[in-house]
Protein backbone atom coordinates (compact mmCIF):
# COMPACT_ATOMS: atom_id res chain seq x y z
CA UNK A 1 0.00 0.00 0.00
CA UNK A 2 1.81 3.22 -1.09
CA UNK A 3 1.80 6.52 1.35
CA UNK A 4 -0.93 8.17 -0.83
CA UNK A 5 -3.52 5.40 -0.45
CA UNK A 6 -2.73 5.45 3.34
CA UNK A 7 -3.37 8.87 3.41
CA UNK A 8 -6.25 8.52 1.65
CA UNK A 9 -7.75 6.31 4.27
CA UNK A 10 -7.26 8.08 7.27
CA UNK A 11 -8.36 11.39 5.55
CA UNK A 12 -12.54 10.30 5.97
CA UNK A 13 -11.11 8.81 9.17
CA UNK A 14 -14.03 5.67 9.18
CA UNK A 15 -13.54 2.59 10.27
CA UNK A 16 -15.86 -0.54 9.55
CA UNK A 17 -17.15 -3.67 11.30
CA UNK A 18 -18.60 -6.25 9.18
CA UNK A 19 -21.10 -9.00 11.07
CA UNK A 20 -21.90 -12.19 7.91
CA UNK A 21 -24.57 -15.00 8.58
CA UNK A 22 -26.85 -13.15 11.63
CA UNK A 23 -29.94 -15.55 11.73
CA UNK A 24 -32.88 -12.50 11.64
CA UNK A 25 -33.97 -10.89 8.56
CA UNK A 26 -33.43 -8.03 7.24
CA UNK A 27 -37.25 -6.62 7.99
CA UNK A 28 -36.28 -7.49 11.55
CA UNK A 29 -32.99 -5.58 11.75
CA UNK A 30 -33.35 -2.17 9.95
CA UNK A 31 -35.71 -0.15 12.52
CA UNK A 32 -32.93 -1.22 15.21
CA UNK A 33 -29.98 -0.42 12.91
CA UNK A 34 -31.93 3.51 12.06
CA UNK A 35 -32.50 3.62 15.56
CA UNK A 36 -28.63 3.86 16.44
CA UNK A 37 -26.78 6.11 13.28
CA UNK A 38 -26.10 9.58 14.19
CA UNK A 39 -25.52 8.56 17.90
CA UNK A 40 -22.57 8.33 19.78
CA UNK A 41 -21.03 5.03 20.28
CA UNK A 42 -21.50 4.73 24.34
CA UNK A 43 -25.50 5.99 24.10
CA UNK A 44 -25.83 3.55 21.08
CA UNK A 45 -24.76 0.57 22.99
CA UNK A 46 -26.54 1.49 26.04
CA UNK A 47 -29.71 1.95 24.05
CA UNK A 48 -29.08 -1.89 22.20
CA UNK A 49 -28.30 -3.14 26.08
CA UNK A 50 -31.36 -2.03 27.35
CA UNK A 51 -33.66 -3.00 24.06
CA UNK A 52 -35.55 -6.26 24.78
CA UNK A 53 -35.36 -7.37 20.98
CA UNK A 54 -33.16 -11.04 20.86
CA UNK A 55 -31.15 -9.42 18.02
CA UNK A 56 -29.39 -6.57 19.42
CA UNK A 57 -26.63 -8.89 20.73
CA UNK A 58 -25.04 -9.40 17.84
CA UNK A 59 -25.07 -6.00 16.76
CA UNK A 60 -23.85 -4.74 19.87
CA UNK A 61 -20.88 -6.89 19.29
CA UNK A 62 -20.58 -5.94 15.93
CA UNK A 63 -20.88 -2.27 17.44
CA UNK A 64 -17.66 -3.40 19.92
CA UNK A 65 -15.75 -4.92 17.27
CA UNK A 66 -15.94 -1.51 15.27
CA UNK A 67 -15.16 0.41 18.31
CA UNK A 68 -12.02 -1.96 18.95
CA UNK A 69 -10.81 -1.36 15.39
CA UNK A 70 -11.12 2.06 15.87
CA UNK A 71 -8.55 1.63 19.11
CA UNK A 72 -6.36 -0.73 18.08
CA UNK A 73 -5.70 0.06 14.39
CA UNK A 74 -6.43 3.66 13.97
CA UNK A 75 -5.72 5.16 17.51
CA UNK A 76 -8.95 6.90 17.55
CA UNK A 77 -10.45 8.29 20.69
CA UNK A 78 -13.60 6.68 21.92
CA UNK A 79 -15.50 9.24 23.25
CA UNK A 80 -15.37 10.71 19.88
CA UNK A 81 -16.55 8.05 17.59
CA UNK A 82 -20.10 8.26 16.29
CA UNK A 83 -22.37 5.57 14.35
CA UNK A 84 -21.65 7.51 10.59
CA UNK A 85 -23.72 4.54 8.92
CA UNK A 86 -25.62 1.10 9.83
CA UNK A 87 -26.90 -1.25 7.29
CA UNK A 88 -27.89 -4.50 6.37
CA UNK A 89 -28.00 -6.47 3.36
CA UNK A 90 -30.24 -10.43 2.93
CA UNK A 91 -27.84 -13.57 2.87
CA UNK A 92 -28.58 -17.20 2.32
CA UNK A 93 -32.04 -18.28 2.93
CA UNK A 94 -32.13 -21.36 5.49
CA UNK A 95 -35.24 -23.90 3.44
CA UNK A 96 -37.04 -26.37 6.02
CA UNK A 97 -40.25 -28.23 5.49
CA UNK A 98 -43.12 -28.95 7.64
CA UNK A 99 -45.41 -31.78 7.32
CA UNK A 100 -49.27 -30.58 6.71
CA UNK A 101 -52.63 -32.30 6.82
CA UNK A 102 -53.34 -35.40 3.76
CA UNK A 103 -49.65 -35.77 2.78
CA UNK A 104 -48.50 -31.78 2.20
CA UNK A 105 -45.45 -29.70 2.83
CA UNK A 106 -45.31 -26.26 4.14
CA UNK A 107 -41.92 -24.66 3.53
CA UNK A 108 -40.38 -22.94 6.24
CA UNK A 109 -37.68 -19.97 5.30
CA UNK A 110 -35.10 -19.12 7.83
CA UNK A 111 -33.24 -15.49 6.46
CA UNK A 112 -29.57 -14.76 6.94
CA UNK A 113 -28.35 -11.12 7.14
CA UNK A 114 -25.47 -9.21 7.39
CA UNK A 115 -24.80 -6.20 9.66
CA UNK A 116 -22.27 -3.01 8.71
CA UNK A 117 -21.50 -0.47 11.29
CA UNK A 118 -19.37 2.24 10.13
CA UNK A 119 -17.80 4.75 12.22
CA UNK A 120 -16.22 8.33 12.07
CA UNK A 121 -14.98 10.66 14.80
CA UNK A 122 -16.78 13.04 15.54
CA UNK A 123 -15.68 16.76 14.55
CA UNK A 124 -15.72 19.96 16.40
CA UNK A 125 -19.13 21.80 15.86
CA UNK A 126 -18.47 25.57 15.72
CA UNK A 127 -21.26 27.54 16.85
CA UNK A 128 -22.62 30.44 14.67
CA UNK A 129 -23.88 33.32 16.67
CA UNK A 130 -24.06 34.45 20.08
CA UNK A 131 -26.72 32.60 21.79
CA UNK A 132 -26.96 31.67 25.58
Amino acid sequence: MSKKNKKEINKDKTVRSINNNIRSSVRKLNPILKGIVGKKVDVAIRDLEFSEKRITKDIKKTLNSAVANAENNFQYDIDKLIVKEAYCGKKIMMKRFRPRAKGRAAPILKPYSSVTIILTEAQKMESHGSKS
